[in-house]
């Protein structure tokens, strides 16, 4: 089974990609001594992508490690407010705070008629040559008033999908990751990964 570090901590994260990448054995940072902080400071998220799964690679090539490196950046675009919060949803009220950057969010939409929103994810995956492949989700939805459901991950609980026809915060895992767009985008990647 090949090996793939995620350029990740968060453990909902890590959860979801090991569960839709069954055939990869998903390797954390930690598991192979990665600790230092990666300044994100791309303007999209593709480029953030990017910046954490070459810290990395790096990384891993100074320790002799030929393994492959899977990074996202992901976020939530609110179309009223021009994209935002987008590269900077985790961080959105000047801190990676969920309940502080929720209520950043409703009080910037709590005058707006139009609260459609999508969540983007870019995932850049880089194998020990440097070879680059990416992949993009998406999933539309609108913002809700108010929190709904499981309030223990980022927006989920904002968060209408227009297909599943209810908020992210009361599905399931496995409902979620059929429409989510990370798991959109992972099967973007997987079908350009030969």
């Amino acid at each position: 089974m090949e090996k793939i570090v995620l350029a990740s901590n968060n453990e909902h994260k890590i959860k979801e990609f090991k569960e839709i990448l069954k055939n990869f054995e998903i390797i954390t940072m930690k598991e192979v001594g990665f600790y230092d902080d990666i300044v994100e400071d791309g303007t999209t998220f593709e480029e953030n992508s990017e910046i954490k799964a070459d810290a990395i690679l790096k990384f891993l090539k100074s320790k002799n490690l030929n393994y492959m490196v899977m990074a996202d950046d992901s976020g939530l675009c609110v179309n009223a407010l021009n994209g935002a919060p987008g590269v900077y949803s985790a961080r959105y009220a000047n801190a990676h705070n969920d309940q502080a950057n929720r209520n950043k969010l409703l009080e910037n939409l709590k005058n707006a008629k139009d609260r459609s929103a999508y969540f983007m994810c870019v995932i850049t995956l880089k194998k020990p040559d440097e070879t680059k492949i990416v992949g993009k989700g998406k999933v539309d939805g609108i913002i809700l008033e108010k929190e709904t459901g499981n309030t223990s991950f980022g927006y989920d609980c904002l968060f209408y999908s227009n297909e599943l026809k209810k908020c992210f915060g009361l599905c399931t895992d496995k409902e979620k990751n059929s429409v989510s767009h990370r798991g959109r985008a992972i099967q973007d990647l997987l079908s350009k990964l030969n």
